[in-house]
């Protein structure tokens, strides 16, 4: 019995040795799985990534001037269209096309020659007149005296003096027609109406002009100063009465509150200001626009009647608004939000009462608060970050004044490839 109890131990000696083998090796491995978690946890979940920066600006209540743009088209002040009063063949042109001309200067002559012998025929028809006047008159004068001693009879006497008016109605009927001769003598002669500004000769020397209709010879436009028509939807005059009979904006005062800034079609803003002159009291029933008109001085002629320009008017001020840049701002149909930046970064969404947009900023009325900061950029980094992330506000700067800097990067650009190539 001892020798058998002998053979098992040495029979389950090795399968222990292995089970105690395989055991170890695991608590290594559970030894060393253990140790590793910690330092792989500690290497991802380092120092927190900092939060992203948003550009924001302060809310600051200021008085603004409601400008308003409108479509609108130039218009000579005056405009005057040189016709040909006296028929007959054209002789001269004495002006330059496109030339600036005073009123009374000569511009085209007529050949006068059948004019100037029609004057001197009614020279001559109001001389004999005038002779037969003087006779009739030493006659009446002569038969006076005579009537009285009964010398010639009554009636020879009424016959003499009904001469004597007769012959002074001749005179006068004469006179007046020197007058007509002279005034068509003076057709011949055409002269400039008005002061201004004359186009091309629409006729050239050798024509016959104003024989049956006045011949339109040339137009003259009076530039200086020239006018702007505008028109401006009766619906958006309407509600801008209302804001300002509801207090929300008050009229535009001081020396320029109906001052209008004109904008060329390459987009620069003509220097002279002008002023609005009226606006027109009723309602275009086909389009629904309300007539405007300024005057705007035109010194150097460089508006042209006809030209499309855009006007800046200023109708009103809103006191105390708040502008923000448009971008900062989301329209739907449900209404205008925008985003508020509080101090511990968090992001609130707020509901807002919009106006007019004056130079690329909203007019805010109503939901903003003086001091609070509204974000203007960095939508898109926030559109991978959960929702609640905090983010950090930092002073928004324009695309404009963000590309300033530029051209001192592009100077330090080529020192790049010198610092790679320390580290290679």
């Amino acid at each position: 019995m001892p020798n058998l109890h002998v053979s098992r131990t040495f029979s389950f000696s090795p399968r222990m040795a292995a089970v105690s083998a395989a055991t170890a090796a695991l608590l290594v491995l559970a030894a060393c799985g253990k140790s590793n978690a910690p330092a792989a946890h500690g290497g991802g979940g380092g120092a927190a990534p900092p939060p992203p920066e948003v550009g924001v600006v302060v809310a600051t209540p200021t008085n603004v001037g409601l400008v308003t743009e409108l479509p609108g088209r130039l218009e000579a002040s005056r405009v005057s269209e040189v016709r040909a009063r006296a028929a007959g063949i054209l002789q001269e042109r004495l002006f330059k096309e496109g030339s600036d001309v005073k009123a009374g200067q000569l511009l085209f002559r007529i050949d006068p020659a059948p004019y100037a012998a029609a004057a001197r025929s009614a020279e001559a028809s109001l001389a004999r007149a005038e002779a037969n006047a003087a006779q009739a008159k030493a006659l009446a004068e002569r038969y006076k005296p005579l009537v009285a001693a009964n010398a010639v009879s009554k009636q020879e006497y009424d016959n003499a003096v009904a001469a004597q008016k007769t012959a002074e109605a001749d005179v006068g009927v004469s006179r007046a027609a020197v007058a007509t001769a002279k005034i068509n003598l003076g057709y011949a002669a055409v002269t400039a109406p008005i002061s201004g500004r004359i186009g091309r000769a629409l006729v050239t020397e050798g024509a016959l002009v104003g024989q049956g209709d006045a011949t339109q010879l040339a137009v003259i436009q009076q530039i200086n100063p020239v006018y702007v028509n505008f028109t401006q939807s009766a619906t958006d005059v309407l509600r801008l009465r209302r804001q300002m009979e509801a207090g929300q904006f008050k009229r535009a005062s001081g020396p320029n509150a109906a001052s209008v800034r004109v904008v060329l079609e390459d987009g620069s803003e003509y220097p002279l200001e002008g002023r609005l002159l009226f606006s027109d009291l009723t309602v275009d029933s086909t389009t629904g626009q309300v007539t405007l008109r300024a005057e705007v001085p035109n010194p150097n002629g460089n508006l042209l009647p006809g030209l499309y320009v855009r006007v800046r008017l200023e109708q009103a001020q809103a006191a105390n608004a708040i502008t923000v840049p448009q971008q900062a701002v989301t329209r739907t149909q449900q209404g205008d939000t925008l985003t508020v930046v509080g101090d511990d970064g968090k992001l609130s969404k707020r509901n807002v009462k919009i106006s007019a947009a004056q130079d690329n900023q909203w007019v805010v009325l109503d939901g903003l608060k003086a001091g609070e900061k509204v974000m203007v950029d960095g939508f898109q980094k926030l559109q991978m970050l959960p929702p609640g992330t905090p983010v950090k506000a930092v002073p928004w700067k324009p695309a404009s004044a963000a590309a300033a800097p530029a051209p001192a990067a592009e100077a330090a650009a080529p020192a790049a490839p010198a610092a790679d190539k320390k580290k290679e």
